[in-house]
Parts: structure tokens; sequence; C-alpha cells
């Protein structure tokens, strides 16, 4: 049941001469979808400060839905008398789903890890919970999302126990061909096996190779963006999309930043998810190619340019950073505002690097992208290093 099909085609329609990166698109069964893509989380089904309708106004493709949560509430029973969660929210373009085994981290005083699954002390009543790989293929399966992940070990990326770690890379997997047998809808939704491995590249690699010998539709790379170095972090993503089938699409999970999407999708990444744009919006935070402006700093409240002027969203459009510097800490209207400024220069940032992989110049897009969020040239060895890697001196004129 769990073979690979035609719920995704991946059609590769530039690559950059010199970097990893390329552009393609992605057929699924409710989009198309083009990358390099990010997507917005929608945790509970819902994006925090924004509507569906507005995400499809932002040009979002695709965003993702947390599979314990929703199968807690609403639950399962729900999302199967609604048809799934494209009904349920109102959403028509494309969704993925995690596995669940994030939770393993972020809940982790809540959870016991064994072979058989996670058992989870729930948040919400006190309940315990069995997600295991088997439950989390059929909540995944009632919620319907296009691309599915599977049960994962996870383990924090700082964890210094070589044994757990290769306990979790070993056992991931064993939970990788479960979650395959269990799954119910092959034609129609595509599981996505994770890289896992931490920090360890004879781990990563014998999770990797052993991951591209299953029938499946895509890859992601697991168990990174969670407080490690940059310059431990860019050579396992380097290593994961060297390794995993270049006709696939390549999933880095977690990450957000604006500079490392640049910097990935130049290791040759296609897709990455974050909560941070939206999450850094309610702390009154507006995303610009350098950074961030704090819009909450005094500095703000007379300034009546737009966060900024060469955004086309309807905040930028219609508001001033003064506007906003005196409603972000008193309106939650404020949060709305500055998530569909932060989502639209996401979306904007990515369909940037589409068309400079299509038109052949994506090494000097990287190098005009940096040097704006580094002026004074004081580049971090990560960036250094991981670009002169495939190829972008960006110390060169």
């Amino acid at each position: 049941m769990g073979s690979a099909t035609n719920a995704l085609i991946f059609k590769v329609q530039a690559e950059c001469p010199i970097t990893r990166a390329r552009a393609a698109l992605m057929k699924l069964p409710h989009y198309e979808v083009h990358t390099p893509v990010f997507m917005p989380v929608g945790t509970q089904g819902t994006m925090k400060g924004l509507l569906p309708d507005q995400l499809e106004t932002l040009n979002c493709e695709i965003i993702l839905g947390n599979t314990y949560h929703l199968g807690n509430r609403p639950g399962v029973d729900v999302l199967q008398k609604v048809g799934g969660l494209h009904k349920f929210m109102g959403w028509n373009r494309a969704l993925l789903t995690d596995s669940g085994g994030f939770q393993m981290v972020s809940l982790l005083k809540l959870a016991e890890i064994t072979e058989e699954g996670v058992k989870f002390r729930s948040p919400y009543d006190d309940t315990e919970i069995m997600l295991t790989p088997e439950k989390s293929i059929e909540i995944q399966n009632c919620i319907g999302a296009d691309i599915i992940m599977q049960l994962d070990d996870v383990v924090q990326t700082t964890f210094q126990d070589h044994d757990r770690i290769k306990e979790a890379t070993e056992r991931t997997s064993r939970w990788l061909d479960r979650c395959l047998k269990a799954h119910k809808r092959p034609t129609e939704q595509n599981i996505f096996p994770i890289v896992q491995g931490l920090l360890n590249p004879e781990l990563r690699r014998q999770s990797a190779e052993e991951h591209i010998t299953k029938d499946v539709n895509g890859f992601a790379i697991g168990g990174l963006s969670g407080g490690e170095a940059k310059d431990d972090f860019w050579p396992m993503v380097s290593l994961g999309t060297e390794i995993l089938d270049k006709n696939k699409p390549r999933y880095l999970m977690g990450v957000g930043l604006a500079i490392d999407l640049v910097v990935c999708v130049a290791l040759g990444v296609d897709m990455f998810d974050c909560v941070f744009p939206t999450r850094t919006a309610r702390f009154g935070c507006a995303l610009i190619n350098k950074g961030q402006l704090n819009l909450k700093q005094k500095q703000f409240e007379s300034d009546l340019n737009p966060i900024d002027k060469d955004c086309e969203c309807t905040t930028c459009k219609n508001y001033t950073r003064a506007y906003l510097h005196c409603i972000v800490s008193v309106e939650t209207v404020a949060c709305h505002l500055i998530s569909v400024h932060n989502i639209a220069f996401q979306m904007r940032l990515m369909r940037t690097m589409r068309e400079n992989i299509k038109q052949g110049t994506f090494p000097q897009f990287v190098k005009k992208f940096v040097n704006e969020v580094h002026p004074d040239k004081n580049f971090p060895t990560w960036i250094k290093n991981s670009l002169m890697s495939v190829g972008i001196d960006i110390m060169e004129d």
C-alpha cells in the first residue's frame, strides 16, 4: 500500500549551473506548487492572524498542519465527518502535515519513547495517548493532506549521547517501514521519509541511503534548526541534498530565516517550513531583507514610511511604521497586519529566487542578498563556507 504513485509529479524547470539550486513545479492532488517554496505553519488548521483567503491573495500555495494537535482537537471523528482538513478549514490548495514526532522534543516532559511509539500525556486534559507509526498515518490519512510525514524518533539537536542518537536514527528507519505499510491512501497522499542522525555525518549518511531505497515521492531532512551552531548545521543539509534523489523534492524541516533560506536553496533544498514569520509578528517584528524591524522601538513612533517600500502587501500599501508602532502593544490587529507583511516577505523572497534560477542569475542574487544583510562585509564563517562549497565566493566583487 505504501508505494509511490503519481500523487506527486515533480518537474525541474531550471537548474543553476553553479550551485545546486533548482526551480521546479510540484503537482499535488489539491494544487500545483512552485519550488523553492516556503510553507507557513497552521498548527491547528489555522494561521495565527490570517484567514485562508488572505493566504491565497498572498500567493501561498501550500501550508502545514500539525498531526499531534489536530488528532487531539478537533480529533479524527470530526475530521472524518467533514471530509478532511481542507474542507474543515476552507483551504483549497495544498497541505502538508507533520507526523507528531516533533512533540517528542517540544513536549518531552509529557512523553515516553519506546519501540512501539510515543506515549504522551495530553496537555489539554492530562489523558494518556500512544502515538505509534500506524496511528500517526491513520490520523494523517483522515486529515487528508497532500504530503504526510513518517513518524520519526526526534532527539534535541544539541543532545550529546551517541548511543541515543544512533538508536533514534535506526528506529526512524524501522518506523518508516511501519508507516509505509500502514498508509491507506497512496494514490491521494505522499509519505515523505525523514532523514535523521543529528550532527553525526555517518548516521546522516546511513539514514539517507536507507531512505532512498524506498518507493516514495520525496524526502525530508529533519533533526536540524534546533539550536545547533550554523557551522554544524549547513554541512548536514549539504550531505542530505548530496545523497537524496535529485529527481524528487527535498524538504528541510523547521527553517525560515531569510538568510538560511537563501543559503539552503543554494545547497539544493526545495521546501521549507517554519512558525517564525507569524510568531515574530506577534512580538511586533517585521521582516526585511536586512533582518527585522522591532516596531515596538521608539525610533518608529514618527516614521511615516511603510515597513518596506518595495513590498506590495496591503499592510505596506496602507499603513506606516508609526501607525504600527502606535498599536503594536495594544491592539491585536497589529499582529494581523504584521503577519500579512511577513508572509508576503517570505513569498516574495522565494519567488525572487525562483526567477533568478530560471534567468541564470541566482549566484549574483545570492551575493547581492548576503551583502545587503552584511553591508560591512563581516560575513559569518558559516555563510562563506556553505556558499563556497557550491561555487559562490562572496568575497569576490
